[in-house]
């Protein structure tokens, strides 16, 4: 079950992304339109922490249950999913990644491709606002259509080499997917596909309210958010490793 979330929120923070001065011409128009769509650089730098609450489907398990996914910059995110009777929490703190093992009720910490993982996604504001810092590039790949939608497709690379394909739609210049590879449940290496829809204005920026992720062709997960915060409050304790 650790690697169930892995890609499952990539797509909450293509809203947000921002042009680096490195970015190829073609890749900075399309960046900048979809600043815009999503609500702005203005909103964006406003927001300190964020709550988001809801329901997930475990679809390949036949499990479902309630999630909250807390954020703060730069770089801490908590998520809780409440299941079966029990609370299984993923978090990192900006230096550890760790997770409640539902089989002992233990906190463990995460390594190696896990915890890469993880980090990948706490990954706030600045790393957004400022991606040449981070060492992430942008590379224009041209046009592709999706499910009848006409995209743009951008190759989003981090520092270390690992790689998540954008694919914005041409007409409102939101996310339509996102594509790269996990580890899927059974350990193997999966190609991960997350389609974010049911987009709605929330605090002047517009979010997505339903997120499904699809493993190697097949429906993994599902996520349907009925509320969205900013600005809350979130201490750092809320964080740690407990």
């Amino acid at each position: 079950m650790k690697r169930i979330f892995s890609l499952c929120f990539l797509s909450l923070f293509l809203l947000s992304m921002v042009v680096s001065p490195g970015l190829s011409q073609e890749a900075s128009d399309v960046l900048a339109k979809m600043i815009d769509a999503g609500g702005g650089r203005t909103n964006l730098e406003k927001v300190k922490d964020m709550t988001m609450t809801g329901n997930i489907e475990l679809v390949s398990m036949g499990m479902s249950g309630s999630l909250t996914m807390y954020s703060k910059e730069p770089n801490k995110l908590r998520m809780d999913i409440e299941i079966m009777g029990m609370i299984i929490t993923q978090a990192y703190d900006g230096e550890t990644a760790w997770w409640t093992n539902p089989q002992t009720g233990a906190s463990e910490e995460l390594s190696g491709e896990q915890a890469d993982d993880l980090k990948r996604q706490a990954m706030g504001n600045d790393s957004l606002l400022n991606p040449a810092k981070y060492g992430i590039t942008y590379t224009s790949k041209g046009k592709e259509t999706v499910d009848g939608v006409e995209c743009f497709v951008l190759e989003q690379t981090y520092s270390d080499g690992y790689t998540v394909t954008l694919y914005i739609n041409s007409e409102t210049y939101l996310p339509y997917k996102t594509k790269a590879t996990t580890m899927g449940q059974m350990g193997v290496e999966v190609e991960a596909e997350s389609f974010p829809t049911d987009y709605k204005k929330v605090g002047g920026m517009i979010i997505p309210h339903s997120i499904r992720v699809v493993h190697d062709g097949e429906e993994a997960v599902t996520m349907t958010f009925t509320e969205v915060t900013f600005n809350t409050g979130h201490e750092d304790s809320m964080f740690k490793m407990e």
